[in-house]
């Protein structure tokens, strides 16, 4: 099997599958949850070799992974023992930021100036918010590149930020800054990405 990193076909292919589910989820405006998370995470691992397949579907703290840590850009993420919190946290603020961003945005509507902005704002508080805590052993960059699209999803703007490879134009310096807690540094990428994309799709 394909090494759980590696860019593969399978794992391409895996990832295509869930940005197609996780747009249908944002489409219907679903209940945002970290139970998503843990589905993304073990679907894109299907037919790859991970490390370990503890890894697999659970968060750091669980059942096996009690002592496991991670350690990016130099930093650790969140102790074990205080992912679950973290997340609750995490789940209880996204929910209630998402909540007021629908009753502002009606499906449909084409976001304003100010509207883009907030969902910016919130895709790149989503996505540092993960980092930082980095529940997975393994498979945050990716998980957290997916909750920024399934948040730009729900307000009708493309998928513009790349699941594999990895961004560039600062995006690992700005993941550097969100295990730091700063999410500022990933709203400009975020800005800078997708002023990309839509260039790109200007030229075709």
């Amino acid at each position: 099997m394909p090494d759980w990193d590696r860019d593969s076909p399978k794992l391409r292919s895996n990832l295509d599958k869930v940005i197609l589910e996780t747009a249908r989820a944002a489409h219907l405006r679903e209940t945002v949850t970290v139970e998503q998370a843990r589905r993304w995470q073990r679907a894109t691992m299907v037919g790859l070799d991970a490390p370990d397949f503890a890894y697999v579907g659970a968060f750091r703290g669980e059942a096996d992974l009690e002592d496991v840590q991670v350690k990016i850009a130099g930093r650790y993420g969140v102790p074990a023992r205080q992912v679950s919190r973290e997340l609750k946290r995490f789940e209880k603020k996204l929910q209630s930021l998402v909540a007021t961003l629908d009753s502002l945005i009606a499906v449909g509507d084409i976001p304003n100036a100010d509207q883009l902005s907030a969902i910016i704002d919130l895709a790149a508080w989503t996505h540092a918010e993960w980092i930082r805590i980095h529940p997975f052993a393994k498979g945050n960059g990716r998980t957290a590149r997916l909750w920024a699209n399934s948040i730009v999803m729900r307000y009708g703007l493309p998928p513009f930020i790349r699941l594999r490879p990895r961004p560039d134009t600062g995006y690992a310096a700005a993941g550097g800054s969100a295990m730091q807690g700063e999410w500022q540094p990933t709203v400009v990428v975020f800005r800078r990405l997708l002023d990309l994309f839509l260039d790109a799709e200007e030229n075709l």
